[in-house]
């Protein structure tokens, strides 16, 4: 029976205690509130206006900031969508480069007059899509005689040639394009080495320099 009556007792204890506890919050919320409308009945016209004003202006930049990340967001979202159907595309232009490539090794068909006519309409079906791509700011990379550049050719091999520059490009195995400032995709390239024996000549000349 004790127990009982001591757990009632701590029980009846807790609560009251909680109700204090509550008591005071309200307390403390009406005090605050009392206060706020009291400053607020402190201030005169002019600045109750200024404070709007304010709320005003503070509204009006957020909604700016809102619409300014959903047209980054929109633009963002149309590039990618541009950007992967751009790589789909090119899949069209390589299957057309690789027929006409066929066709061209194709013994039975070389100079036939259907295969002139042929590779006349893959020509222009090629320029076609390269207007259209250049339309959307889908632009090929200039590789032939140019220096490799990391960023927009990923070299394939290396072709022994003394007439060019070592890593210059003389080989283009696959165009590469971009899409306005972006990579689309890298050229792949072969790019000129010395031959070997001038390699070596350029080695044993440097020896019996440092030899002398």
């Amino acid at each position: 029976m004790e127990k009982e009556q001591n757990k009632n007792s701590e029980k009846n204890n807790s609560k009251e205690n909680k109700n204090e506890s509550l008591d005071k919050d309200l307390e403390n919320l009406a005090s605050e509130e009392s206060n706020e409308k009291n400053n607020e009945s402190e201030k005169n016209p002019e600045e109750k206006i200024l404070d709007l004003e304010d709320k005003l202006a503070r509204t009006f930049a957020e909604m700016e900031n809102q619409r300014r990340r959903f047209e980054k967001e929109k633009d963002e979202a149309f590039e990618y969508g541009g950007f992967a159907f751009a790589k789909e595309a090119l899949g069209l232009l390589d299957n057309l480069e690789r027929s006409k490539q066929i066709l061209k090794n194709d013994e039975s068909l070389k100079n036939s007059d259907s295969l002139k006519k042929t590779l006349e309409h893959f020509e222009i079906i090629n320029k076609d899509m390269i207007s259209i791509f250049s339309k959307n700011n889908i632009k090929p990379i200039e590789s032939l005689n140019k220096r490799l550049d990391p960023n927009l050719h990923q070299a394939m091999m290396e072709i022994e040639d003394d007439n060019k520059e070592p890593g210059t490009i003389v080989q283009e195995i696959q165009k590469g394009f971009t899409i306005k400032d972006r990579l689309l995709r890298p050229s792949l390239v072969g790019v000129s080495k010395r031959t070997s024996n001038k390699v070596e000549k350029n080695e044993q000349n440097k020896e019996n320099l440092n030899n002398k």
